[in-house]
């Protein structure tokens, strides 16, 4: 099994949600963060007065599948959040060991 963590822009959270739930994953974690990457920010004004931020606002996207879905779903992940322009943000893949499903029991693949 895999997990698979995707930082992407919020606008593009209702778009990659659509493309995932398409694609049969049937469960997933959304998180808002803040972070820093080759973006470094950007510079607005707010009443008059010019600032700049560095950590913007992203939203984090974690899924685990079974390693048969794992391709799938990476490249799912990234045509729905494709913009094409920088900040568009990154994947992460890790390995699971194991999984367990607390009301049933279950472990393994049959508890995801």
């Amino acid at each position: 099994m895999k997990k698979i963590e995707a930082i992407i822009r919020p606008g593009k959270l209702d778009h990659v949600k659509d493309a995932l739930d398409q694609c049969g994953v049937k469960g997933l974690t959304v998180s808002q963060v803040i972070g820093a990457g080759n973006q470094k920010g950007h510079t607005q004004v707010y009443r008059g007065v010019e600032y700049s931020t560095y950590l913007l606002p992203k939203v984090k996207i974690e899924v685990v599948v079974s390693n048969n879905n794992c391709d799938e779903v990476i490249k799912v992940l990234t045509e729905a959040a494709r913009t094409g322009e920088i900040g568009d943000g990154k994947i992460f893949v890790t390995s699971i060991e194991n999984v367990i499903k607390i009301r049933t029991g279950e472990t393994g693949e049959q508890a995801l």
